[in-house]
């Protein structure tokens, strides 16, 4: 296996794209950057709302894809894409559940061309379900899923990145299920629809959360670790910028406070929440006397469990990120993540 191989190892996987907004196309530029062959089937004129939320130039999403412009409402359309469908191995959509069975390019009339085809369905809400037919978007399925609720403080606003856990959680999640999907079909010679619901992929993705609330440590009347705790936070800088602890072993603890120069602090009595509330307002006041620089210069890079909040364009150019080339910045400024995983030589 050549190195070209191991970074491209979905090089023999074939998937026609039905255009749509956000997760869909992710799905399917993750695809791409791991090598597969993506042709993206375009609405005539273009996608306004990608233009709305993207800006003018290169969309950023259409990366390593074919993209056609077909009117899949003609019978030419139709045709052209139930064509590429027959050699394709996957199929990727995000319409509102009925929509291309309307267009005739439903399960049922993909299966009669190609029984091996491994059909995505890029939903909110499902292809099932009381909430199935209605509009949403990653703020709501998030919210639904009962995470969006971990994401704050007690009686305050929660609050998650936008797009993030959702949008691109739920490409995630359909981009394994093709994989899988397209695996078993090679197997079996029999396809599958993924019905990829980005509420239930973010409802998944919670597990650890679940197994964690399972323990009373999470969501529950008792004081959390992860919301209480003063070792596990983000503190306010005396610049305005913040960083984070997350010290929730034992050594990783007693590093922390031997760094801050907190050597009256019983490590030991770590999780003893009767402390946390006095601990937490000392954390505050000490963080808030200092730039945030300063503590990046103490903390960063031990075993402390820190990390600065970083911009964008912060983390582009902080040190790790350059390094593993985390980030590029093309001419116009735009920052582009590479595609993760990594993969390498067995050796």
């Amino acid at each position: 296996m050549t190195d070209t191989d191991v970074r491209s190892p979905l090089a023999d996987l074939r998937v026609v794209e039905f255009e749509g907004l956000g997760p869909g196309p992710l799905a399917a530029w993750m695809l791409a950057h791991l090598g597969a062959q993506v042709t993206t089937l375009g609405r005539p004129g273009g996608n306004a709302m990608a233009r709305q939320l993207g800006g003018p130039g290169e969309d950023l999403l259409q990366r390593g894809k074919t993209r056609l412009e077909v009117d899949l409402k003609s019978a030419a359309g139709r045709a052209q894409a139930l064509a590429l469908v027959t050699n394709a191995d996957a199929l990727i959509e995000g319409n509102r559940p009925g929509v291309m069975e309307r267009l005739g390019l439903g399960p049922a009339d993909c299966a009669a061309h190609n029984p091996r085809l491994v059909y995505g369905r890029m939903t909110g809400w499902g292809q099932d379900g009381p909430l199935a037919p209605s509009a949403g978007h990653d703020l709501n399925y998030v919210a639904l899923s009962g995470l969006l609720s971990l994401g704050a403080h007690r009686g305050e606003r929660p609050i998650v990145p936008p797009t993030v856990l959702g949008d691109a959680g739920g490409a995630l999640g359909l981009a394994l299920g093709i994989v899988s999907g397209v695996h078993a079909a090679r197997r079996s010679g029999q396809g599958c629809v993924v019905d990829a619901a980005i509420v239930d992929i973010v409802a998944m993705l919670g597990t650890l959360a679940h197994w964690i609330r399972g323990g009373g440590q999470l969501d529950g009347p008792e004081p959390s670790p992860f919301h209480d705790s003063p070792f596990y936070d983000v503190y306010r800088c005396a610049d305005g910028g913040h960083l984070t602890v997350g010290a929730l072993e034992p050594a990783f603890y007693a590093e922390l406070l031997r760094r801050l120069g907190l050597d009256d602090v019983d490590a030991a009595r770590q999780y003893d929440r009767s402390a946390w509330p006095a601990l937490k307002a000392r954390f505050t006041a000490l963080f808030a006397s200092r730039p945030r620089a300063h503590w990046q210069a103490l903390l960063e890079g031990s075993d402390a469990c820190f990390a600065p909040v970083l911009g964008v364009a912060e983390a582009a150019g902080h040190p790790h990120n350059q390094a593993r080339g985390t980030f590029t910045v093309d001419e116009a400024g735009r920052i582009r993540a590479a595609m993760a995983p990594r993969f390498g030589p067995l050796r």
